[in-house]
């Protein structure tokens, strides 16, 4: 914090600040002028009178009838000298008390004041400060990526051009720096040598301003960036961008593959090496309702059921865990392991549920995504929008709002397998999933939140999946920021890599009890040149060995602390 009389200094070395003291210096030059000539008028009054003060008296008298305070100990007899003293006090009311606290405001201590705040928020990273990912854009992505980031010890900056709006982060916790989004400069002092990626989440406009802006300081850094239009991929890359990514595209193609009916694949959600991790919802399959072990899945297929997703709650399953109809299996094998396992789920093409269009609720970027993803498939879908130039475009677009029961059974309701809410609105999509619920018990309901914290709700109101998007964007972020070493998967759900601690050399993985003790399960063991996918539970693993393990961020915190690895 600068001293008073720096903030002083740096106050009236402004051009413009210097000219509004100048104007104050003038207008307390003109109130200094007043009070002399009412001092003045005062005595040549008073002698009219017969009476005689001392200039000092004279002041006093002044100072007092201007600023209202009237003691009324000295007053004058005549009406001269009644009026003249309605005079001073009608101009003390003026002056005194409207324009000077006015004026002082406005040309002195709101300039002070402002300088105070630009000394307050940042203008620079820190020399010493290395490594850190540079956000241009603050929104509730940008909250749930700097979550991430700092639980993984990665150090982070906004840098915003409005400077309350840099206050205002300042104050809540946030690392902020102020500065021009087009201006060079902003990055040399936002350290972008030593950073290790820019996030522009901007406009696709502003964004292409900014990357262009950056390659001028530094061509090498990387940075990634949102395409809002499909035309701007090509621009933004043009412009400099290392990676482009379409994330409302990518949402909406992640929320048609978990239509069920269509296809019974397990969707495969991140690869690490040879060894994929996959999903696979149970509802509708010769699981439902049984225990994992009366399933015998590792056995016949070769898959591991690492966990399970019961309404977003991520669980390590045992033997004698039920598989429900909301239950979703996380597996972990090879390519062949996976196609062992679609073949075993088989599929009833009879079942009246899986016929009927898949209806998308809302035809924005996502709901649009969602309909050419069904079309490549070709899957029929129903999208029910109440834009007239978006529904003009499609006959299975249909018109009308998706809370009218009329518009509902037009696109199928009583027919559609699943319904899939795509509206940015998060609380329209858990009032759209209550009703869909009630008018259908037994459909399969997905549907997309804008923010985590309503992920929970929207599966008590009855969805059976939900997607975040700010999940979508960190975790596509965060793999980015640290490849091969982690993998961040949806909502939460982490495969990491780590040596051996020498806690667990010359141990068997049974005898350890990773899985019971930390909630993490081992999916992987790398063994010089060789990596085991699945390994049995009897295999000893020692010091210089590389694990590969699964679980929520949670569970990756108590393995870390349990066993001091360094992630």
């Amino acid at each position: 914090m600068k001293t008073m009389a720096t903030q002083l200094t740096l106050l009236l070395g402004n051009r413009q600040q210097r000219s509004n003291m100048k104007l104050l210096l003038k207008f307390i030059m003109i109130l200094a002028a007043f009070f002399v000539i009412y001092s003045i008028l005062f005595h040549v009054l008073m002698l009219y009178e017969g009476r005689r003060y001392s200039w000092i008296t004279g002041f006093y008298w002044t100072l007092t009838t201007m600023s209202t305070l009237g003691f009324g100990d000295i007053t004058f007899n005549s009406d001269a000298g009644k009026l003249f003293s309605v005079v001073v006090l009608l101009s003390g009311i003026v002056f005194l008390l409207v324009m000077l606290p006015f004026t002082f405001i406005q040309f002195f201590y709101a300039p002070w004041l402002d300088e105070q705040n630009k000394a307050r928020a940042p203008r620079a990273v820190p020399e010493h400060v290395s490594g850190h990912v540079i956000l241009t854009h603050f929104d509730d992505v940008a909250v749930n990526l700097i979550e991430k980031l700092v639980r993984y010890g990665t150090n982070y900056v906004i840098v915003t051009p409005e400077l309350q709006h840099a206050l205002d982060l300042h104050d809540i916790g946030y690392h902020v720096v102020v500065g021009e989004l087009d201006d060079p400069r902003t990055y040399s002092r936002l350290g972008i040598d030593r950073a290790a990626m820019v996030v522009v989440l901007n406009d696709d406009i502003s964004s292409t301003n900014i990357i262009y802006t950056i390659r001028e300081v530094n061509a090498r850094v990387v940075i990634v960036s949102n395409a809002d239009a499909k035309d701007s991929v090509d621009i933004l890359q043009l412009a400099g961008s290392t990676h482009v990514f379409r994330f409302t595209e990518m949402l909406g193609k992640s929320l048609s593959r978990r239509v069920l009916g269509v296809s019974m694949k397990a969707n495969v959600i991140g690869r690490f090496d040879r060894l994929l991790i996959a999903e696979a919802p149970v509802m509708r399959t010769w699981l439902q309702g049984k225990t994992l072990g009366e399933t015998g899945l590792r056995q016949a297929t070769g898959v591991n059921v690492v966990g399970i997703w019961e309404r977003n709650q991520f669980l390590i399953p045992t033997a004698m865990t039920r598989l429900e109809e909301s239950t979703v299996l996380v597996l972990a094998g090879t390519e062949t392991q996976l196609e062992r396992f679609d073949k075993s789920i088989g599929y009833d093409e009879s079942d009246p549920a899986t016929h009927g269009p898949v209806m998308v609720l809302g035809g924005g970027r996502v709901g649009q995504s969602v309909a050419q993803a069904l079309e490549d498939r070709q899957i029929d879908f129903r999208v029910v929008e109440k834009r007239s130039t978006i529904t003009s475009r499609d006959s299975r677009f249909i018109h009308g709002n998706a809370s009218d029961l009329d518009v509902l059974i037009q696109a199928g309701i009583n027919e559609t397998p699943a319904i899939i809410m795509t509206t940015h609105e998060d609380n329209l999509n858990i009032y759209l999933t209550i009703y869909c619920r009630r008018l259908r018990p037994d459909v399969q309901i997905i549907s997309r939140a804008s923010l985590d914290r309503n992920v929970n709700t929207l599966h008590r109101a009855g969805a059976n999946l939900v997607m975040s998007f700010s999940s979508l964007v960190t975790a596509t972020i965060m793999n980015l920021l640290h490849p091969q070493q982690m993998l961040m998967l949806s909502e939460g759900l982490n495969v990491f890599r780590i040596m051996v601690p020498q806690k667990l050399g010359g141990k068997s993985l049974i005898r350890l009890q990773i899985r019971e003790q930390t909630g993490c399960s081992v999916v992987a063991v790398k063994k010089q040149n060789d990596f085991v996918i699945n390994p049995e539970p009897d295999i000893v693993i020692n010091q210089g060995d590389e694990l590969v393990l699964i679980g929520s961020a949670e569970s990756e915190k108590r393995f870390t602390q349990k066993y001091s690895a360094v992630v």
